[in-house]
């Protein structure tokens, strides 16, 4: 019997949600074999912060196999790390948001019920453009306007910017994004384009609280005629078409652009520009925090899983090589409570969720 299957097996109690049969399946590693290797999935926000994790790890732990780190975007990482227990499915969800009840319900249906969420630092969403770009400084209120699908309840037939606020200029509205299935992309829609939705229809505050799937129809859906741009996963991409087109602006998370800084500038929102001050001090409008979830069980069944956690936690400080990449650091109250979730192996409560 495998180390997985053995550890598994001694875990049953804790990670099977269902019948007998489902729990041997899921000892078996799914019928799929054993696995030695950590795999992580998720956002590409956070992908580069744990592959440099992974690679620290392999310098401390040189016998160990190379993690494998795949950025598939939060919400398709999400629907792979809640498809199951076992050595068929991933150790560790990277996310550039926080999980969702239903997520977690879904993850629970499937007998992953025990996952520890581990805020590793705090990122903020970037609106950028080419540092021989037009010079934009926006408002919530003027994305909204430029990439609702129907703001004000019209069909979106802004084409400038210029059209959207006569103090813009009379350039075409092109702006290159991450897909449906990202983290970045859920951000923007909860932090930029909800909020520029409300403080142009007040009306929509109440439509909140009342129907969730209203508002979000109503000022989170993104038009689909070409002045949004869906550039996939991979954020080095926009850099790239921001290069070739620098009237366009892009989105991606602060690190790509404190990554790129020498090819592109950050837009300022309500006159704050991204930097890191003025994400970790909460001024700009478009700072998140950073997660990763894990798989209680695989910490009891990967070799080495248990050392990459506390490798991460190691790394994630504010002189630390994850922050020299990008990301801001974490209040201190913040570190050590995700600290100790590590060294406890402490399962989030389902009830705090959105």
């Amino acid at each position: 019997m495998s180390r997985f299957v053995q550890a598994l097996a001694a875990m049953l109690p804790l990670a099977c949600a269902g019948g007998l049969a489902a729990c041997v399946d899921q000892a078996a590693g799914g019928g799929t074999g054993s696995r030695d290797q950590i795999t992580a999935v998720g956002s590409s926000t956070v992908y580069p912060f744990t592959t440099i994790v992974a690679e620290q790890y392999l310098a401390n732990n040189p016998q160990a196999r190379p993690p494998v780190v795949e950025s598939t975007g939060t919400g398709a990482g999400f629907k792979l790390f809640c498809a199951g227990i076992g050595a068929a499915h991933p150790d560790i969800e990277d996310a550039s948001r926080r999980m969702r009840r239903r997520e977690y319900d879904a993850c629970a249906q499937r007998g992953v019920a025990a996952i520890m969420e581990v805020q590793i630092g705090i990122d903020g969403i970037a609106f950028a453009e080419a540092r021989d770009g037009p010079g934009m400084a926006l408002t919530p209120a003027d994305i909204y306007r430029a990439l609702a699908a129907a703001p004000l309840g019209r069909r979106n037939a802004a084409r400038l910017w210029r059209d959207v606020n006569p103090a813009l200029p009379a350039i075409p509205i092109q702006v290159y994004g991450p897909p449906a299935t990202s983290g970045t992309r859920d951000a923007l829609a909860e932090l930029i384009m909800a909020k520029g939705c409300e403080a142009i229809e007040p009306d929509t505050v109440a439509l909140h609280d009342r129907d969730l799937n209203a508002f979000a129809a109503r000022c989170q859906r993104i038009r689909e005629d070409g002045a949004y741009i869906d550039a996939g996963e991979n954020d080095n991409l926009i850099v790239q078409k921001l290069r070739g087109n620098p009237d366009a602006l892009g989105i991606f998370g602060y690190g790509y652009l404190e990554e790129n800084s020498d090819v592109v500038r950050g837009v300022a929102l309500n006159g704050v520009t991204p930097t890191y001050a003025t994400i970790a001090g909460g001024t700009y409008p478009g700072a998140r925090p950073l997660f990763i979830y894990v798989k209680k069980a695989h910490v009891h069944a990967i070799p080495g899983l248990r050392a990459f956690l506390r490798q991460y936690a190691a790394l994630w400080g504010a002189d630390g090589p994850l922050v020299k990449r990008g990301l801001i650091a974490a209040p201190l109250a913040v570190q050590r409570r995700s600290s100790a979730i590590i060294a406890n192996e402490v399962a989030l409560d389902p009830r705090e969720l959105p």
